[in-house]
């Protein structure tokens, strides 16, 4: 009989030889992905890269470092990847977005993973963290962020890559999405690549576009319209230790990279399929009109740049599927339209919705909605596919780009309305309840942009200034009108940080001397938390708006009429005052009437019948019905 103490174990060779033959597999099927991924783009990708660079061997370099990055991928993201590949998950209704920046909200990345129970109970599951890579410790040389030093390190005081990864896991398991800022169009001059160009070394020189011609940069100034004329005046910055100047459309400390370059295009691309493989969902990819530059053209908007978006579409669909690129492009919508490209050539998978929300402002400054009628009309008319992000205020200003030609036919000329309308949200006309600065202000032309928190906008902090209760009801119901509007429209809402609980101006921007000269920052304060405190103490501005905001967000959710593939269209109802859209789904039809108009007003329903206010959930047999002064309906039939 046998001593089973003294058998040697039975060797485990059926387990050790399994898992090598399991990674094989598993290598096999993923080179097998990669392979028919890049198949499917090879062949276009090729032809742009060519017809751009002309250059095999870069074409060649770029294809390998894409499995190279392929094969960095992190299984979880692959698994994410396969789940949206081919699915429009950007498009969903029940996505609600939120935008801030890490250090006002929560200290650094670790301090924005200990908030996301807030997150969740605040209904977002789409994080747009602002620019969090690293950038010139002088504040007054980071353009808030998009002055980049380096892309592929955090600025130090927000943590570390390892920081983001670990926040986009834990975002992920939480089903919360992350945005980042990609800034395609220049670096800062403390970039490796600028330091190296300014140290005379050609290689990085080439990188940019350097010049002693003054012949040439008086053509740029002629043809190029300025970014900031006021602040930052001109197009080239002198670099007396070269003897020449380098390009600079934004700041004199961001160097514009030349694209026709393709090291260029290649080590960016490398940069983005880095940040992509730290756990990104969604890529903003920053001024995109600007990458491309062309003596003779007003450098804006220019083929090379729809190439340059489209092999990027590319490339993401073979390395990184899942990932939504996200176009800034602040521009008309005819020229903004484009860059998503084409059904069979998609570019952007969103762009901002910059001119609707600018309009949005104008129809409350004066009362009248006829403009952002025909706004929604022709985004309403655009193909169904097409997505944009919808928002009532962003990190940046609000400037007054309005289709002046339709405004002159009502009497509207373009100076003096500009002129009313910063008056207007400064608090200087009569009527006015909104606060606020200007930014980038010109005292010749009189143009200027305009800063604000939404809740000053809407006249919170006026009423609370003033202890006006009556005034603050007003306010309140305006601000939570404008965000149903905002939740009514089709595409992904994004709310900036502090909205939710009616965060008002931040003035103290004006005793920092890193910030005084810049007057974004008004609106970009530290976010209270000592508001969020106030939540849950009925009766108080935070509790009515954060609970009213809440429940919309519910509503929309659960609606099958808010959503993407809904009928859209805007009503012709006789009185400017009231914007009226219809959403058309299954059957249902949801009638969503705003009050844009400081009286209330008597409003006539198509006919007579029943239908059912969403909020309340009360039905009703409607003829007509009574609208309050800055309020909404959402009626459902």
């Amino acid at each position: 009989m046998t001593n089973e103490k003294n058998v040697a174990p039975a060797p485990q060779r059926p387990r050790r030889t399994r898992q090598p033959l399991a990674r094989s597999a598993e290598r096999a099927h993923d080179d097998a992905e990669f392979l028919r991924r890049l198949r499917r783009h090879h062949d276009e990708l090729r032809w742009l890269y060519m017809e751009l660079y002309d250059n095999g061997a870069m074409f060649a370099e770029l294809c390998d470092q894409m499995k190279a990055f392929y094969d960095e991928r992190p299984e979880p993201l692959k698994a994410l990847d396969a789940r949206r590949e081919g699915r429009a998950w950007y498009r969903d209704r029940d996505l609600l977005g939120m935008q801030m920046y890490i250090d006002n909200f929560a200290g650094n990345l670790r301090g924005v993973e200990d908030r996301l129970d807030y997150l969740d109970q605040t209904g977002v599951n789409y994080l747009h963290l602002m620019p969090f890579l690293d950038t010139p410790a002088d504040r007054s040389r980071s353009d808030g962020g998009y002055a980049v030093s380096d892309f592929r390190r955090v600025k130090p005081e927000l943590g570390t890559m390892e920081d983001l990864a670990r926040l986009a896991e834990r975002c992920h398991e939480r089903g919360i999405s992350l945005c980042m800022d990609f800034v395609m169009n220049h670096t800062s001059d403390e970039h490796e690549w600028a330091r190296r160009a300014r140290a005379g070394e050609g290689e990085y020189m080439s990188r940019y576009f350097f010049t002693g011609d003054q012949a040439l940069i008086d053509r740029y100034t002629r043809d190029v319209p300025q970014v900031f004329p006021t602040t930052a005046p001109g197009h080239f910055t002198y670099l007396p230790e070269l003897g020449q100047s380098v390009m600079t459309q934004f700041y004199p400390y961001q160097w514009d990279l030349n694209y026709k370059n393709p090291r260029v295009f290649n080590e960016m691309m490398y940069n983005f399929l880095y940040l992509a493989n730290q756990g990104m969902d969604v890529i903003r990819i920053d001024a995109v009109p600007y990458i491309w530059k062309q003596l003779g053209t007003n450098c804006r908007n220019l083929p090379q740049v729809h190439t340059i978006v489209r092999m990027m579409r590319m490339i993401s669909e073979v390395v990184c599927p899942g990932i939504v690129l996200l176009g800034e492009v602040v521009m008309a919508p005819v020229e903004v339209v484009p860059y998503f490209g084409t059904v069979e050539k998609p570019e952007c998978h969103m762009l901002y919705n910059v001119t609707t929300m600018a309009t949005t402002w104008n129809s409350v400054a004066c009362r009248d909605t006829r403009l952002l009628r025909r706004q929604l009309e022709a985004v309403c008319g655009l193909p169904r596919a097409y997505t944009f992000l919808n928002y009532l205020r962003c990190h940046d200003d609000v400037g007054w780009g309005l289709d002046y030609a339709t405004l002159s036919d009502w009497g509207m000329e373009e100076v003096p309305h500009k002129r009313y309308l910063n008056a207007y949200f400064q608090g200087h006309t009569e009527g006015s309840v909104s606060r606020g600065e200007l930014y980038n202000a010109d005292p010749v032309t009189g143009d200027a942009r305009f800063c604000a928190t939404t809740a000053s906008m809407c006249g919170i902090e006026a009423a609370g200034f003033e202890g006006d209760a009556d005034a603050m009801d007003v306010a309140i119901r305006k601000d939570v009108m404008l965000h149903a509007y905002l939740l009514t429209q089709s595409g992904l809402p994004i709310v900036y940080s502090g909205d939710e609980v009616g965060q008002v101006n931040d003035y103290s921007y004006h005793d920092d001397p890193e910030r005084v000269d810049d007057s974004r920052y008004i609106h970009r304060g530290r976010f209270d938390w000592a508001l969020v405190d106030r939540v849950d103490e009925p009766g108080t501005v935070q509790q009515r708006l954060y609970d009213a905001l809440r429940a919309l967000e519910g509503i929309r959710r659960g609606e099958e009429v808010f959503g993407a593939d809904a009928e859209v269209r805007v009503v012709g109802y006789g009185d400017p005052a009231i914007l009226w859209v219809e959403r058309r789904l299954g059957g249902r039809t949801l009638h969503a009437v705003f009050n844009f108009s400081d009286e209330d007003r008597t409003v006539w329903m198509p006919e007579r019948a029943e239908y059912v206010d969403l909020v309340t959930g009360k039905k009703s047999q409607l003829e007509t019905f009574e609208l309050p002064s800055w309020d909404f309906r959402w009626w459902l039939r």
